[in-house]
C-alpha cells in the first residue's frame, strides 16, 4: 500500500491539462479561465459622482452659497465648465463637470431659488469615484481561475463579451455489481440501490465536468468490457466497486485486459484502501471502492483535484482547515483515517467532533457530517482541545 499524498501524486503525474476554447460570456460560470482576461476600457471611464447631491466648483463650509447652472444625470453629462461659485445638480453615476472639486449629498444643502446654501462642510474630492478607479485599460484578470458570478460581472465591465476557458473534462462513471439497480427499480431480495453513482455525478458536475452516467456492469468479464467500451472518448473514466481482492471484484483484471496501465492499487486510508489509478488508452481511469462513504471519500480526496487539475488549475489536494478537538479521540492505527464530523462553533476556530460510527456503508451519517477529521497515519491518541487538520465538506 502506498500513502495517500504519493497516490495522489501519481494521479497528478496522469494528468495532461485539457485544451482550451472560446467560450462566450454568458455560458462562462464556473468556467476555468485559462488565458488572463485584459480590459479592454477603463472603470470609470471618467469621474463620476457617487451621490446624488451637487458638485461644486470648490470646496467649502457650511453657509457657504452657490448658483445652480444646470444638471447632469447618469448618461447624460454636462458640457460647461463650473466657476468657483457654481454648482450643478448631479445624479449617481454621472460625470462631474469640468471645474467642480467636490460634490455635496442633496440632504447636506438647503435650496432657494438657484441657489444652494450648505448645512455641512464639502471637502475636497468628497464624493468622487476617479476615472480608473475601479480597473484601467489593459488590466487583467488573471488565468488560471474558476469563475464566479462576481467575476462575470467584472469581466462585463471590463467590455470582455467571450473568454478563452479549458475544455470542461467529460467523466464516464461506471458502477459495478450484480447486487445494483437504479433508483425506481424495484431491488431483488438480495440487491441494493446504486447511491454513490449520484453523488459523484454531482460532485463532477460541481467542479466543471460533463458526466455521462454508464449502464450499471454485472459482474462478468464480457459485460464489463462492453460497458468501458461505452467509455470510450472519456477523458476520466471512475469505476466503483469491483476493486478488491473477492472472486467477484473484477474491475481490475478486466481493465488490465482492455489495457490498462496500472499507477498504483491500494492505499494506506480509511475509509478507501482498494483504490486504483492508471490510463485507459486516451483517458485517465480512477477506480473507487464500492462502500459508498467510500467512493464519496475518495471523490473529494482524488476525483476532484484530478479534475481541477485536468482543467489547468493547480494541483493540489483537497484544501483543509484547523479546528479544535471537541472529545477524545483513540489511535489512528496503519492508516490514515477520514473520520466523519461534525463542526460546532468554537472561541477562535471551530470544535470538531467525529460520529461515534464510522462504518462506510453509512450515507446518513455522511449526510449530517460537514467535515472529515484527519487522523495521520500512527497518529496516537488525541486529547480535548488539541488543533487538528479537516476537509470541510
Amino acid at each position: 500500500m502506498i500513502t495517500v499524498d504519493e497516490a495522489l501524486e501519481r494521479c497528478f503525474a496522469l494528468v495532461t491539462p485539457l485544451p482550451v476554447e472560446t467560450v462566450a460570456l454568458r455560458q462562462a460560470a464556473g468556467r476555468v479561465l485559462a488565458k488572463d482576461a485584459t480590459a479592454r476600457l477603463t472603470q470609470p471611464p471618467f469621474d463620476a459622482s457617487a451621490m446624488d447631491g451637487y458638485a461644486l466648483g470648490r470646496a467649502a463650509e457650511p453657509g457657504a452659497r452657490f448658483t445652480v447652472i444646470g444638471e447632469a444625470g447618469a448618461g447624460h453629462g454636462f458640457h460647461g465648465t463650473l466657476a468657483p461659485d457654481q454648482a450643478l445638480r448631479i445624479f449617481t453615476g454621472a460625470p462631474v463637470p469640468s471645474g467642480a472639486e467636490t460634490v455635496v449629498i442633496q440632504e447636506d444643502v438647503t435650496v432657494s431659488s438657484s441657489n444652494i446654501i450648505l448645512t455641512a462642510p464639502a471637502p475636497s474630492g468628497a464624493n468622487i469615484r476617479k476615472r480608473g478607479q475601479d480597473f484601467a485599460q489593459g488590466e487583467p484578470l488573471s488565468a488560471p481561475r474558476r469563475l464566479t458570478s462576481k467575476d462575470l460581472a467584472l469581466l462585463a465591465a471590463m467590455n470582455i463579451p467571450e473568454i478563452t476557458a479549458a475544455r470542461r473534462p467529460v467523466v464516464a462513471l461506471i458502477a459495478t455489481g450484480d447486487e445494483l439497480v437504479m433508483p425506481g427499480d424495484e431491488p431483488g431480495p438480495h440487491q441494493i440501490v446504486a447511491s454513490n453513482l449520484f453523488a459523484l455525478e454531482a460532485m463532477a458536475r460541481a467542479e466543471g465536468a460533463e458526466v455521462r452516467m454508464l449502464p450499471i456492469a454485472r459482474d462478468w468479464e464480457e459485460d464489463l468490457k462492453q460497458v468501458f467500451q461505452l467509455a470510450e472518448g472519456a477523458d476520466l473514466i471512475v469505476t466503483i466497486g469491483g476493486a478488491s481482492v473477492g472472486d467477484h471484484d473484477l474491475v481490475g483484471k478486466v481493465a488490465s485486459d482492455v489495457g490498462l496501465e496500472r499507477a498504483f492499487w491500494k492505499i494506506a486510508m480509511r475509509p478507501g484502501k482498494p483504490l486504483m489509478a492508471g490510463r485507459l488508452g486516451q483517458s485517465l481511469m480512477l477506480g473507487l471502492p464500492g462502500n459508498p462513504v467510500s467512493a464519496i471519500v475518495c471523490g473529494h480526496l482524488f476525483l476532484l483535484p484530478m479534475l481541477r487539475a485536468l482543467q489547468g488549475l493547480p494541483a493540489k489536494a483537497a484544501p483543509t482547515a484547523r479546528a479544535i478537538l471537541g472529545e477524545d479521540v483513540g489511535p489512528a492505527g496503519p492508516r490514515v483515517h477520514y473520520m466523519r464530523a461534525r463542526l460546532s462553533p468554537g472561541d477562535g476556530l471551530p470544535l470538531i467532533r467525529p460520529f461515534a460510527s464510522q462504518d462506510s456503508a453509512l450515507l446518513r451519517i455522511l449526510t449530517e457530517a460537514d467535515a472529515l477529521l484527519i487522523r495521520p497515519l500512527g497518529d496516537g491518541p488525541r486529547r480535548a482541545g488539541e488543533a487538528v487538520d479537516y476537509i470541510p465538506l
